[in-house]
């Protein structure tokens, strides 16, 4: 009992660590379960255009704020000979072009490729806002916006209704006496915005304005959209200015907070910001790698990633090894089949993915047939084990080099993939089979070799489903949970499946005797 508890327990372990570390790369890292996952990677292009009069230029640039839910990929920024910082301040970050004297149009550019990784709760900014500050209005605009908002306070229980009324108040499609005078059709979204703010600072409630990209595929020259986002006391909510819609939009990249001006240039005149959006979809699996690899993290920093690609692709086939030897325990503790050794039916299975199903079992086959009539005659030679297993040898190069030799004279070239099976591992298998031939008979060779076969054909099914390739290479803790199965299995000591066939005339008779 006490050796069966040692073992639950460290099955116990095993597995959960196995689970544990998948579960983390998943949830945490972003690892996707599946192949096929795709992710769409938006890539924004700032272009700043402006006249410089051969003074000292500056450039200031709002860049987007870091948000969880948000992976920035790559960050370049492009000038004709600029210096170039990037500033961060009051959790603002900027980007500042700045060149000894300039004269004429300049151009400066700012890349960004982002995509949502979908993995963390996006959660609301958590800054503490300020102080509203009341703004100086002449009386007549002061008395309209008095008006106007004891009307709106009168519809609403909270700042959050208040935005919302105000904001849908001014709106209206059939406005009032003094929403005609405030929101002045005529003036542009700047405008609108400065008044909305305004009017929230005479209520007392905090806000500030939001400037922000539609993310949409193929679009050129394009402007920020401003909205406005309010604290309640508790938290900042965004709204729609033009709708009152609380909450970010889908496909909305927020690009700047607060009310400092997007771009300030120095030095130059006529200056302007416009964007530009392109979509690209790339694998996620693909993204996660780059974006881990680049952040360090651990468990991504002292894993296969970090190899060489000639080591990768080598355990790309080395990682699939668990999934055969869990298939061969299977088949032969709980199936009941015989075969020929155990890993025997695994390297069969690996040459079988270099050389195709059809093609492998045929080749597999003729060798192992005609190696064990020449084994026949060897062992009327009364030669010893060792000297008989490298004559062996030598005979399935040799024949492995014919079959090579004329499949190639015929045009073949499937059966060109026969030199991946393991010659030694042919050698012994004939020499094995032999042996079992002169001590067992045919019949036993003909069923410990069909159920290498058979396993090495069902091994080969799972080993090359590219899910499970997919799987064994991106989380490698999959072998932590073949091996807490293996040791689960290798207690069973019940019944076969085969052994019912056994037992079945038994059966039989039993019911027969009852009637």
């Amino acid at each position: 009992m006490q050796a069966k508890s040692r073992l639950y327990t460290v099955v116990l372990l095993i597995l959960f660590t196995g689970i544990g570390l998948i579960l983390y790369k998943h949830l945490m890292l972003g690892f996707p379960l599946m192949p096929d996952d795709k992710k769409f990677v938006w890539t924004i292009e700032a272009k700043i255009d402006f006249q410089a009069h051969g003074d000292p230029v500056i450039v200031s640039l709002a860049l987007p704020p870091k948000e969880p839910h948000l992976t920035f990929m790559e960050e370049d920024f492009a000038s004709s000979d600029y210096g170039f910082s990037e500033l961060v301040s009051n959790s603002e970050r900027r980007g500042q072009w700045s060149k000894r004297t300039a004269e004429g149009t300049q151009t400066a550019y700012y890349r960004l490729s982002v995509y949502e990784n979908d993995k963390i709760i996006e959660t609301p900014p958590s800054d503490a806002p300020e102080q509203p500050k009341k703004p100086e209005l002449d009386e007549v605009f002061l008395t309209a916006s008095l008006t106007l908002l004891k009307k709106v306070r009168a519809r609403s229980a909270n700042p959050e209704i208040f935005t919302r009324e105000l904001v849908q108040t001014l709106n209206s499609t059939s406005p009032g006496q003094n929403q005609r005078l405030l929101r002045n059709d005529k003036a542009g979204e700047d405008y609108k915005t400065q008044l909305i703010l305004d009017l929230l600072a005479l209520e007392g409630i905090s806000a500030r304005v939001v400037r922000g990209l539609f993310l949409e595929d193929g679009r050129r020259r394009q402007s920020l959209t401003n909205f406005v986002e309010i604290h309640d006391g508790n938290q900042w909510i965004l709204f729609n200015q033009d709708t009152g819609k609380s909450g970010k939009p889908k496909n909305f990249l927020i690009w700047q907070r607060g009310g400092q001006s997007l771009l300030d240039v120095v030095g130059g005149k006529n200056s302007q910001a416009s964007f530009s959006i392109i979509k690209n979809t790339h694998s996620t699996r693909n993204l996660v790698v780059s974006s881990s690899l680049n952040k360090q993290a651990t468990v991504i920093d002292f894993s296969i990633y970090s190899l060489p690609i000639e080591q990768q692709n080598a355990f790309k086939m080395i990682l699939l090894l668990p999934i055969g030897a869990l298939v061969v325990v299977i088949m032969r503790i709980l199936v009941g089949i015989r075969t020929s050794g155990t890993f025997m039916p695994i390297l069969i299975a690996l040459a079988l993915i270099q050389t195709t199903l059809i093609t492998g079992i045929v080749i597999f086959l003729l060798v192992v047939s005609t190696g064990l009539l020449i084994r026949s005659y060897l062992s009327r030679l009364n030669l010893l084990l060792v000297a008989r297993i490298s004559a062996v040898i030598i005979v399935v190069i040799t024949i492995i080099a014919s079959i090579s030799i004329i499949s190639h004279k015929l045009g073949l070239s499937q059966a060109l993939t026969v030199t991946f099976f393991p010659m030694i591992i042919l050698a012994w298998t004939i020499e094995r089979m032999s042996v079992l031939w002169e001590e067992d008979g045919p019949r036993e060779v003909m069923i410990q070799g069909g159920g290498s076969l058979l396993t090495a054909v069902i091994a080969y099914i799972f080993m090359t489903n590219r899910t499970v390739e997919y799987l064994t290479f991106n989380f490698p803790e999959l072998m932590l949970v073949n091996l807490a199965l293996i040791l689960i299995l290798g207690q069973y000591t019940g019944y076969r499946l085969t052994e019912l066939y056994r037992f079945h005339s038994m059966g039989k008779q039993h019911v027969s005797d009852k009637l």
